[in-house]
């Protein structure tokens, strides 16, 4: 079996930009597992000559510390890659119309074919190029679902949307190979322009891609993405689906830790062993994975050691569990099994799926109790018990400190996580007593939610740059506001001071089964209804 020298990309986008002594020893690590190369992901995060907006007040990368990066990587064999965005994925730079409202399409999306739009790229081209050495470029262009049609379609009219992406990533290739860049760019737009919107081709169906294929420049690589499925078969679909295309093709898997506080490294494992088998079935010899920080930045950079290592071991032709867990502690330090109970925030404990509870019920608001039919039994004493579990290892000298941040979680979801069930059904049952206990929980809620707040800004300012953790200033702040408020109403009502508690009043409409987990990524749509 042919073994693959994988790659890593590190999402310094979503609210987080790494430091430089952080990304340092995220490289040490990964020149351990074997990895050789790294992607850094940063949507506007570089500084780009004569752009002031470019990672205004986000943190950006300056040349200096790129380059610093750059060298040291090299130094650990490790190809430092430039990974950014050439079309989506721009709102940090189309929140400030007054300098891009010229050149932004609708939302996010750049307007194609303007001569300043590609003047632009050309900036982004060149700063790369100053700051790396590598010659291989991620240019991005996923997602770009409404390519054509904001500003391009008022200036243009309709036009074929494939033809629109394809001459936009002709322009774009070329300036990349003016730089001397190789490009590679995500692929699911081309799938989604032939398939209705979907991304991943089902089973028994043909997606008629061949004349899309014509479209694509063949010095353009093809990333395949795909962190959802663990069936062979279906990457073993979507693999022979790519290569109707001419272009050289690149796989990327996930290490999931974008959905919380806590990553979901059981279901990442799986996933990746069986992607990666497959792309060695196939001669996919280009493999990385994806570390994304959607919705904040709430995980530790260091959480997602075991997929990673697993991941790595994997390309390497090792799909012995036996030996992956001997050796990761050899490379990390900490027996394998200890280092997953990091994930334990994300009931129900010991299964490998994509669940996220410590998040979405954390912030979910206990007067409205939009996700309380999820809400299972144990659920506070799973918490109780990951709690004590992961306090076990909140001492480890090297990656204790994480441990310590998701210990303090669980300490709130102990009492935070069936508060709004719990007030519900006191207030129906007009069980006043019950009520009057129950503000001791509003409180002691309190007290442990601000425990956790400071160590999980401590985790914060020892691996990230302190651009973005306001907003966990404002979402945590809030959150502790809200269930101060709630306990004033409470004990209005317990004083006769009002006559009903009007959130309580209302019956849940349950969206899912109840009392199963499920996965769901969104503040804002969480802390509030009330969000338009």
């Amino acid at each position: 079996m042919k073994t693959v020298r994988p790659g890593v990309m590190l999402d310094c986008s979503r609210g987080a930009v790494y430091a430089v002594p952080a990304v340092k020893k995220f490289i040490d690590v990964l020149a351990k597992m074997g990895y050789g190369s790294l992607q850094l992901y940063t949507e506007e995060v570089y500084t780009v000559e004569g752009e002031p907006y470019f990672g205004y007040m986000r943190g950006r990368y300056s040349p200096e510390e790129l380059k610093e990066l750059d060298a040291y990587a090299a130094g650990q064999g490790i190809e430092l890659i430039p990974c950014i965005q050439t079309l989506a994925h721009l709102g940090g730079l189309t929140r400030w119309p007054q300098a891009y409202g010229d050149i932004t399409d609708t939302a996010d999306i750049l307007l194609a074919g303007e001569e300043r739009t590609y003047a632009l790229i050309d900036k982004m081209f060149a700063a790369c190029a100053a700051n790396f050495k590598s010659r291989r470029i991620n240019i991005g262009m996923d997602e770009a679902h409404f390519v054509g049609l904001g500003k391009y379609l008022d200036k243009h009219g309709y036009e074929n949307r494939f033809e629109i992406l394809a001459k936009h990533l002709t322009r774009v290739a070329e300036i990349a190979k003016k730089y001397g860049f190789r490009p590679m760019m995500w692929s699911d737009m081309f799938f989604r322009l032939a398939n209705h919107g979907n991304y991943y081709v089902e089973e028994g169906k043909e997606v008629p891609i061949e004349e899309v294929a014509k479209l694509v420049p063949e010095n353009v690589d093809l990333i395949y993405w795909d962190y959802y499925s663990r069936d062979g078969a279906h990457y073993d679909r979507m693999i022979r689906a790519h290569k109707k295309f001419k272009n050289g093709l690149v796989f990327a898997g996930g290490a999931w830790c974008w959905t919380g506080f806590a990553p979901c490294n059981g279901f990442s494992i799986e996933a990746n062993r069986a992607a990666v088998a497959s792309c060695i079935e196939h001669g996919v010899d280009n493999i990385f994975i994806t570390v994304w920080k959607d919705d904040g930045s709430e995980s530790s950079l260091f959480s997602v050691l075991p997929a990673l290592f697993a991941s790595a071991e994997f390309c390497r032709g090792n799909f012995d569990d036996a030996l992956i867990h001997a050796r990761f502690k050899e490379v990390c330090g900490m027996e394998w099994d200890e280092f997953l109970r990091i994930g334990l925030p994300n009931l129900p404990a010991g299964k490998n799926e994509i669940t996220n509870p410590c998040k979405y019920m954390l912030y979910s608001d206990p007067f409205y109790g939009i996700f309380d039919y999820t809400v299972f039994e144990d659920g506070r004493l799973m918490y109780a018990q990951a709690k004590a579990a992961l306090e076990e290892s909140a001492g480890n000298a090297e990656y204790g400190y994480i441990f310590r941040t998701l210990a303090d979680l669980c300490s709130v979801m102990e009492l935070k996580y069936d508060l709004g069930v719990r007030t519900r059904a006191l207030y129906r049952e007009k069980n006043m007593d019950g009520l009057c206990l129950l503000l001791n929980d509003y409180r002691e809620c309190e007290r442990r939610l601000n425990a956790f707040y400071e160590s999980f800004r401590a985790q914060w300012m020892r691996e990230a740059k302190g651009f973005g953790f306001e907003r966990h200033d404002i979402r945590i702040g809030g959150l502790m506001q809200r269930l101060k408020n709630c306990s004033r109403f409470l004990e209005d009502y317990l004083r006769g001071e009002i006559d009903c508690i009007e959130e309580l009043e209302q019956d849940i409409i349950a969206d899912g089964e109840k009392g199963k987990t499920i996965c769901f990524n969104n503040w804002l749509r969480t802390a509030t209804i009330c969000n338009s």
